[in-house]
């Protein structure tokens, strides 16, 4: 049976193997994988694991929504625990990285949390996404979380679609990201 659930540490590679794998199977070289990982999904697991849900099918995390409740506090960690492990990497990672959270920098007042949200693709469309959120949004509600952001890619119709019907309010677009907020 299919439910949403707190993220539990057992939970690591299942959520990196989801966020690596919603769009479809994996295919990019290990280097970009591991940029995907540090940039998209670690420090929320590993930093605010209390401030992640995941989508449980028989014990097995096949989805996720993961946040940072507060910008201040998740932009100097993340710089230094983070994005200096991209700095090994071809230059344009490090830069890609390190302005991806310039909306989330600019909006932080009006919307101090920021989410990511994957689901493996044999899970789309049938519900599973607005539970997540609403999971995370009743939980950050709880603790007194005034509004939160998140951006997408230009190009995913699908993700700016879901946004839209769920309720968020497009804030802005800056290069290839549109940001959309929600007042909680």
């Amino acid at each position: 049976m299919v439910s949403v659930r707190k993220y539990d540490p057992k939970d690591y590679e299942n959520v990196q193997f989801a966020c690596l794998n919603s769009e479809g199977p994996a295919t990019d070289p290990e280097q970009t994988q591991r940029f995907v990982l540090i940039t998209f999904c670690n420090y929320y697991i590993e930093k605010e694991p209390e401030n992640c849900f995941v989508l449980d099918d028989d014990g097995r995390a096949v989805g996720y929504v993961i946040c940072a409740e507060n910008y201040d506090k998740f932009k100097p960690v993340f710089d230094a625990e983070y994005l200096t492990q991209t700095l090994d990497m071809p230059p344009h990672r490090y830069e890609w990285a390190s302005t991806s959270t310039v909306l989330q920098e600019k909006y932080k007042e009006e919307y101090p949390a920021h989410l990511h949200i994957y689901i493996l693709p044999e899970y789309h469309r049938k519900g599973y996404g607005g539970q997540l959120i609403n999971a995370l949004f009743d939980h950050l509600r709880s603790k007194g979380v005034k509004g939160v952001m998140l951006t997408v890619g230009e190009r995913n119709s699908t993700g700016i679609g879901f946004y839209k019907k769920y309720g968020f309010e497009f804030i802005e677009q800056w290069k290839d990201d549109v940001a959309f907020g929600m007042k909680l």
